[in-house]
């Protein structure tokens, strides 16, 4: 898979192609419908298969005080997309010119600057200026610029259509075994270990620690994980993710405590997996009430882990 970006990028790699358009938030069993129908129609027509995403999400352009929350990041969406079967992530940088694009404009973007020849969409797509088009808009569009346009239904799982919106619920209430229904997968964050404040080192509790790389994320507070990337297998853990209060921190951060590891992670890339949720994060009278809490958590963690 060739990562594109903006649909210059396009030009000169393929004269058609079949696309699929979304912010594909999470990647989810949902999602997975749409890039294997993307992927079926690539093979039967001999064409590359595109998927066109942005960054950043409409959403987050839109409502930059309260953004919804991120499932995946960008690295996060790369990493999973990667091993399957498309050819090209395209991404778009949303912003006004491309929120205020006609549904004919883009319509014709799609036909002019990708060849596309099918596009695929889910039942609730929308698209163009205020996203007051729908799929059936497309459709009807295609028609006269020589694609078509394939509608692929709501996935459901336990009688509940799956979507980001759904996944973000399970998330914010800790419920992760809901959320790897909808996902197909252990829902985790992945990133390169940065540099902290080496805090948890001096109370015996060092810490890898990832930025989350979004705007806003889905989970806050403490959890048992599943570290993957240190070792042929995932390792346990204890982890926070937030804004660490107690030291008067402001910048979110994910701190991940592996258990019995000791080793230099800086600048390793690693995958933070979530297992259950432990508490909420507070802010502490002290150090000394931090540390406690802390052992306390680990502990519990090791129950939940079974080590």
């Amino acid at each position: 898979m060739r990562l594109i970006r903006g649909f210059a990028g396009m030009r000169g790699l393929s004269r058609h192609c079949v696309v699929t358009i979304g912010s594909y938030d999470g990647l989810h069993l949902g999602h997975q419908a749409l890039i294997e129908r993307l992927a079926q129609h690539g093979k039967r027509e001999g064409l590359p298969a595109a998927l066109v995403t942005f960054e950043p999400l409409p959403r987050e352009y839109l409502q930059p005080e309260e953004p919804p929350a991120r499932i995946t990041s960008l690295r996060e969406r790369w990493r999973i997309l990667a091993p399957g079967e498309l050819d090209y992530l395209c991404l778009l940088r949303f912003g006004e010119a491309l929120r205020n694009l006609s549904p004919e404009t883009f319509a014709g973007l799609l036909a002019r600057e990708l060849g596309a020849r099918m596009v695929v969409v889910g039942h609730d797509f929308r698209f163009g200026k205020n996203g007051a088009a729908t799929a059936k808009v497309l459709t009807e569009a295609g028609r006269g610029l020589g694609f078509a346009v394939d509608i692929v239904p709501a996935v459901r799982t336990e009688g509940e259509r799956i979507s980001s919106s759904a996944v973000r619920a399970a998330l914010a209430r800790g419920d992760f075994a809901c959320a790897r229904r909808s996902l197909g997968r252990a829902w985790s964050m992945r990133g390169r270990v940065v540099a902290g404040e080496r805090l948890g080192r001096t109370l015996g509790f060092p810490t890898a620690n990832l930025a989350p790389e979004r705007a806003r994320s889905p989970v806050r507070g403490v959890f048992a994980v599943r570290v993957h990337g240190i070792a042929a297998g995932a390792l346990p853990g204890v982890a926070s993710l937030g804004t660490r209060p107690t030291v008067a921190g402001t910048r979110p951060l994910l701190e991940t405590h592996v258990f019995d590891f000791a080793g230099d992670l800086y600048g390793r890339e690693i995958e933070v997996e979530f297992a259950a949720k432990l508490r909420d994060e507070e802010a502490f009278a002290s150090l000394a009430a931090l540390t406690e809490q802390m052992h306390r958590d680990a502990s519990e963690a090791r129950r939940i882990l079974n080590v």
